[in-house]
């Protein structure tokens, strides 16, 4: 049985990485999806191979970082599907370089993307969980936010404000029956990690700091956002779970 049967589901960041696992994912297990990204061309490819194999699927390019774009894709979900049930805030971005050396306009873009996209959609879209008193909020964070990283001060504080966030809304919700909930990755087989992938030097450090000896994949968090999208979490709220192999607790 499909545990995400006639679900509608926004993942933003869908183009590629882990928002193309969950969105993916989600179609197999019967959600109408909506996939969502500022890379409109292979965010459409990405929708459109979904939809032709899977089912109900639609591509929505979005800033997240701008209030108007941000609400056309909510406007644009409710045209197409009548409604939405769950929101995967993934969309996310990282400039490694010292403190010193970051730019304000460095800085604010990362905090634009990672932090305030994900308010200004939530936002929008707590209004339809209002209304029909029941929703999923599915944050990915990081487990930057969790442990330090050394040239990673603005994404780890972005990805610190995430999980601050969904703490808060987990509390406000709660009695609202709208879960808020979060998800820390490790090192993932990303475009963001090929650099680490691609030196050997860097990928024998970052194994050795692994337990599980591997990095992830983007189906090991969308597993996790599958739990976190389904009826099966319903009693599970204000959470960050982490996945990464062990690392951050070594």
């Amino acid at each position: 049985m499909s545990r995400l049967a006639n679900k509608v589901a926004i993942v933003t960041g869908s183009a590629s990485g882990i928002g193309l696992g969950i969105a993916q994912l989600f179609t197999k297990e019967g959600a109408n999806v909506v996939f969502s990204d500022i890379n409109s061309k292979s965010g459409k490819a990405a929708a459109d191979a979904a939809a032709s194999k899977d089912g109900n699927a639609i591509f929505v390019e979005c800033d997240i970082s701008n209030a108007e774009s941000v609400k056309n894709l909510v406007v644009k979900t409710l045209e197409s599907f009548g409604t939405v049930d769950i929101l995967i805030n993934n969309a996310g971005i990282l400039y490694q370089k010292p403190i010193s050396e970051t730019t304000d306009e460095e800085w604010n873009t990362v905090i634009n993307t990672n932090l305030k996209g994900p308010f200004l959609l939530t936002r929008e879209v707590l209004q339809v969980f209002e209304k029909h008193g029941k929703g999923k909020i599915v944050n990915i964070a990081s487990i930057a936010g969790i442990i330090g990283y050394e040239n990673l001060s603005a994404y780890c504080a972005s990805k610190g404000g995430i999980i601050a966030m969904t703490r808060s809304l987990a509390l406000e919700f709660a009695p609202k029956k709208i879960n808020v909930n979060c998800i820390c990755p490790g090192a993932i087989k990303t475009g963001m990690t090929k650099v680490i992938e691609e030196n050997e030097a860097m990928l024998k450090q970052t194994l050795t700091s692994i337990p599980a000896g591997r990095m992830g994949n983007p189906i090991d968090i969308a597993n996790a956002a599958l739990y976190l999208a389904s009826d099966e979490s319903e009693y599970v709220t204000g959470a960050s779970i982490v996945v990464d192999g062990g690392w951050s607790v070594r």
